[in-house]
């Protein structure tokens, strides 16, 4: 699929130049890790099958060697090593400044080892799945906004066939 940008990455970018690191959570598949990608200038993916038993141990030893990179960094799946979020936040408090580290993440860690929030210093994002319209697939002639908050119900044609209408539904967005 053709990359599009998404209106997420507005918010990204406002939150890389005003915090130290962005976290960016949602549900599977909704395009967290492709959008953090395309914004980082270097990445790890924790859950690398041939590098997660590594990583793991380097984020038990010293977490500190994942985090370096080419700023933003990406740390994708950051979840499975909990100690990062320390890590990226105690980083962020000594380097002072912005857009360091963007962490992606379909869940929270279950162990629950954290000990700072990260308020301050680590920015939040939630990130949902494409609009129709986002990923070109729709005009935009109907708004959602326009139907529930105005009352007002506005119609459309469409040139798709039944097919690409049943290929949406299971696609989302």
């Amino acid at each position: 699929m053709k990359y599009m940008k998404r209106i997420v990455e507005e918010e990204l970018d406002l939150s890389l130049r005003s915090s130290g690191a962005v976290l960016i959570v949602g549900p599977k598949w909704c395009g967290k890790t492709s959008t953090a990608e395309h914004k980082s200038n270097s990445k790890i993916y924790m859950q690398d099958p041939d590098q997660l038993e590594s990583n793991l141990k380097i984020a038990k030893i010293k977490p500190s060697l994942l985090l370096e990179g080419e700023t933003p960094r990406l740390i994708d799946e950051w979840q499975v090593a909990p100690t990062l979020w320390d890590s990226v936040r105690y980083s962020v408090d000594r380097r002072g400044g912005v857009g360091y580290y963007i962490l992606t993440g379909s869940a929270v860690p279950v162990d629950n080892k954290t000990w700072h929030t990260g308020t301050g210093r680590i920015s939040r994002i939630m990130m949902r799945p494409m609009s129709l319209y986002e990923s070109g697939d729709s005009n935009g002639s109907v708004s959602l906004f326009e139907i529930f908050d105005k009352n007002t119900v506005s119609t459309s044609e469409s040139d798709l066939v039944i097919e690409q209408y049943a290929y949406l539904i299971c696609r989302g967005g």
